[in-house]
């Protein structure tokens, strides 16, 4: 189906905005509190019956914030956020930047908004560092912010240079901004745009790599069908050098492109190219497409088709990058990457309040064979870990009948539920989340497919009249969405991160994200089984908030 993308951001925030019609309840507190049926093993030799008590300490929604905002996912203080632009490391703080409308839904335009962090996890919203409108050009679109250490571009070494797409009247132009305070202001050059429009429809999202073996500044375009590659010695002057065609992905925004150690060897070295694409024609949605190869300074060559960075609905418009002191002339073993937690085909019919938009959590990315072709796999960040409290443990055994799950009453979590698979390799289990009596999503994994699965049909957004006037986005939000998973031992581990408004699961290195809205009422979760399918182990970890 077609997704409204004339370019993205930038034009579906120039067309009239579309009404919101927010949760008509009042929605209780998003908070789970559930009575685990049967027995909870709470220590080392000790077992008692009853309902488990949910680790503490946990945290409630801030006094007067929304009901749905997340607890650890990074959101605007208030107004619209979209695309993550790549972050950088500078004197011991990440430094991020996300696209901002602070006039959404009345005006149109994005500009770039500053957040810092220590450890990935908590995040400091900075304030506007390029403001929109300023220079003539446009408003500020995606593109890239590194560090010049050797200043390559004239304003002194160690310098911030974003370069980014600016749009005027439907005309995209690259343009360049410099920043001497570490990343916090920018000034503009006074000779943008750096990149004038060759006259083409689509021409944007510049993301910048330091091509060290080469000497050269690396610059990838998104346009349309295709990545324009370009290179440069000074971010100033940019040369074309070669172009990547992919037809049955419609436009292509926000590329990526990087090197990761294949199994962790270093002498198997390998490019990935990534970009968000369109994944309807394959019966996904919008998400993040990738392939793997081969670089020879000029021109990326593939070794195959096309894979998928997550399965779920809501992971867009990504960056990668490497750990501190790396660069992308370093690869390392993992890199870092972040999405947009969103979907165009409905982001601007969900029931938030005040705010539009959160980031995913930054997981962990690495390079592995599978059955003989490299593919991404994803693991949550370790300093995640920072967040947790004590888990609450559920006893193995039978599902039969169903299990009640400890989550705590912040709406905020992590389970971990490992299944044994049966003996006849069939069988389902799936862990229901509740409120009022309806399952409104639903976290699943089929042994006999070897797919692990997200349905959230039933939930506040799907229900809601945001989208019941919209057919196209209705069907697109309610669709199930899966991933294909296959461990190779007997037993298949679901790691799923539970927030206010959204799931995050993770199962033999494959991601699912998605958005989901519990509808008001009093909250429930409960691990059932088709078939005999049990449990080997289970944990549930509250996690704390970071705002």
């Amino acid at each position: 189906m077609p997704f409204p993308r004339p370019a993205s951001i930038r034009a579906a925030l120039r067309r009239p905005p579309i009404l919101w019609v927010l949760a008509a309840v009042a929605v209780l507190a998003l908070a789970v509190s559930l009575v685990l049926a049967g027995t909870v093993q709470r220590g080392p030799g000790t077992q008692e019956s009853g309902p488990p008590t949910a680790a503490r300490p946990t945290e409630a929604a801030p006094e007067g914030d929304d009901v749905f905002r997340p607890a650890y996912h990074l959101t605007p203080d208030e107004h619209w956020m979209n695309d993550p632009q790549r972050p950088f490391f500078l004197d011991g703080l990440w430094h991020y930047y996300y696209l901002y409308n602070a006039d959404y839904p009345e005006g149109n335009g994005t500009e770039w908004f500053h957040a810092t962090s220590t450890d990935l996890v908590h995040w400091k919203n900075e304030g506007v560092a390029i403001p929109k409108f300023r220079n003539g050009l446009g408003d500020i679109e995606t593109g890239s912010a590194v560090v010049d250490t050797e200043g390559t571009a004239g304003f002194g070494k160690g310098a911030v240079i974003a370069v980014l797409t600016q749009q005027h009247d439907g005309v995209q132009r690259q343009s360049l901004f410099y920043s001497t305070d570490k990343g916090y202001s920018f000034q503009g050059y006074g000779q943008n745009p750096v990149m004038e429009n060759p006259g083409a429809e689509h021409w944007r999202d510049p993301r910048i790599v330091r091509d060290e073996a080469n000497n050269q500044w690396l610059m990838l375009l998104a346009e349309g069908h295709k990545i324009g590659f370009y290179t440069s010695r000074d971010l100033r002057q940019w040369t074309y050098v070669s172009g990547f065609g992919q037809e049955g992905l419609g436009i292509l925004e926000c590329p990526d492109f990087f090197q990761l150690d294949l199994d962790g060897d270093p002498a198997k070295r390998t490019w990935v190219l990534a970009a968000s694409a369109n994944g309807s024609g394959e019966g996904r949605t919008t998400g993040v497409a990738y392939w793997t190869g081969s670089f020879d300074g000029r021109a990326f060559t593939a070794d195959g088709g096309h894979q998928w960075l997550d399965g779920g609905p809501d992971f867009y418009a990504a960056v990668t990058w490497a750990g501190p002191g790396l660069d992308d002339a370093q690869p390392m073993a993992s890199r870092h990457a972040i999405g947009w937690m969103n979907n165009w085909a409905y982001a601007r019919n969900l029931p938030t309040n005040g705010w539009y938009g959160a980031a995913s959590v930054v997981r962990d990315i690495r390079l592995a064979s599978d059955g003989g072709r490299p593919a991404l796999v994803s693991s949550p960040t370790a300093a995640l870990q920072s967040l947790e409290g004590a888990p609450v443990q559920v006893p193995g055994g039978s599902i039969d009948g169903g299990l009640a799950l400890p989550v705590p009453d912040s709406g905020a979590f992590k389970a971990d539920v490992e299944l044994a698979k049966p003996a006849d390799g069939t069988g389902e289990a799936r862990v229901l989340l509740q409120s009022g009596g309806t399952t409104y999503a639903t976290v699943g994994y089929d042994f006999a497919a070897g797919r692990a699965f997200v349905d959230r049909g039933g939930d506040a957004a799907a229900g809601g009249s945001g989208l019941a006037d919209q057919a196209d986005a209705s069907r697109v939000y309610r669709q199930e969405r899966s991933v294909d998973a296959r461990p190779a031992g007997d037993t298949v581990r679901l790691t799923v991160y539970v927030d206010r408004s959204s799931l995050e699961v993770f199962v033999d290195g494959q991601a699912l994200t998605s958005l989901v809205f519990p509808p008001a009422g009093p909250k429930e979760a409960r691990l059932v089984a088709e078939g005999p399918v049990s449990l080997k182990r289970g944990t549930v970890t509250p996690l704390a908030g970071i705002r």
